[in-house]
């Protein structure tokens, strides 16, 4: 696969949704515990390859220019390396902090190097949310707020979508064997967690916990206090509040992307495996033409990143008082001024790569 960074349809389509892709990404377990997501898992998931190259490589023979600046801008993010973080205080107990992917990816779920001793070893287990630690209940608690994951106000997917995009959408969710009449009264970012997922993430799923999930389960099993963050109707609640127009616009510019969206999952891994995760933003940014929509990520990062980030500190600070605490959230929430590890820095913690 070779290709122009800059005459590429695919990166004139990447600009349009890959602020919000963060987004969906970063919601896609809760879009899990939807019943359509429940439908489309194969008990085959490991007949279902991954496909996707890295579009880092070939932004670097393609367009080191861009490349630069997407490093020089990276290079200004405080706490931009690293997913592993040493968490100490005088007197207390070391805690640590893990930066994840809500996938299951083989690579994602296999930690790094001491992580799986810190856990072991943790007396609490500190998530996003606890809720995630049995389904059938966070799926009636998610049913008791409906406004935050159907259309409640009478309309549909096919009543907001101009015909062009609608037959876009219709034939997008068709190849993923999921007919429109199914998901159509449900809230576009639902929708858009859906269609950015690979078809082998989303087969695996049926079979496989993702990172968080799965370090909850096990510590629950072992008699391990597990505590969360925030509650799923406030994860949701925070997608929500994003205007509709915007998601809808995600929506179908992903779903034009097709196949090129593997390439894009394993772009973002990829930053990811190497804690790279003050890149990837950048590194987007450099891949879009100008113009790029600012603004729209200027909102994104407000409600889906900064202010959650001073909430999950808020409620971490008196658990992590406790010591001896292994905390696994988004791996987005970590770097950056508003990161939870300045955060933390800020409610008195010594915060340090642990690696």
């Amino acid at each position: 696969m070779n290709f122009s960074f800059l005459d590429s349809p695919f990166f004139e389509r990447l600009q349009g949704f890959s602020l919000w892709l963060i987004a969906s990404l970063h919601v896609a377990a809760l879009a899990s515990l939807i019943l359509v997501l429940g439908m489309l898992s194969s008990a085959g998931a490991q007949e279902v390859a991954c496909h996707g190259v890295n579009l880092v490589d070939e932004m670097k023979s393609e367009n080191p220019d861009g490349y630069a600046r997407a490093i020089a801008e990276a290079t200004k993010v405080p706490n931009a390396k690293g997913i592993f973080w040493k968490i100490e205080k005088p007197g207390i107990a070391t805690s640590y902090l893990l930066g994840t992917m809500h996938v299951t990816d083989p690579r994602v779920l296999k930690m790094p190097s001491g992580a799986d001793k810190a856990l072991a070893d943790a007396k609490t287990i500190v998530i996003e949310s606890d809720e995630i630690l049995d389904d059938k209940k966070a799926m009636a608690g998610i049913l008791t707020r409906p406004e935050l994951t159907m259309l409640t106000d009478g309309n549909t997917i096919e009543k907001l979508l101009k015909p062009e995009d609608l037959a876009i959408l219709e034939d997008g969710l068709k190849k993923r064997g999921v007919p429109l009449a199914a998901v159509s009264r449900m809230q576009p970012w639902m929708l858009l967690s859906l269609v950015s997922l690979p078809a082998c993430e989303l087969a695996r799923k049926g079979n496989t916990a993702f990172l968080d999930k799965r370090i909850a389960l096990d510590a629950a099993a072992e008699g391990k206090t597990v505590k969360g963050l925030e509650t799923l109707a406030e994860q949701l609640a925070a997608m929500a509040s994003i205007p509709t127009e915007m998601h809808l616009k995600s929506l179908v510019e992903t779903i034009k992307l097709g196949p090129k969206m593997d390439d894009v999952f394993e772009t973002m891994t990829q930053l990811y495996l190497t804690g790279e995760i003050g890149f990837t933003m950048p590194f987007l940014k450099q891949v879009a033409p100008d113009g790029s929509d600012n603004a729209g990520y200027a909102e994104f990062e407000e409600l889906i990143v900064t202010k959650r980030n001073h909430l999950m500190a808020e409620r971490a600070a008196p658990i992590l008082t406790e010591g001896n605490v292994f905390m696994a959230v988004g791996a987005l929430h970590l770097p950056g001024k508003d990161g939870l590890v300045e955060l933390l820095r800020e409610q008195g913690f010594t915060v340090t790569p642990a690696i």
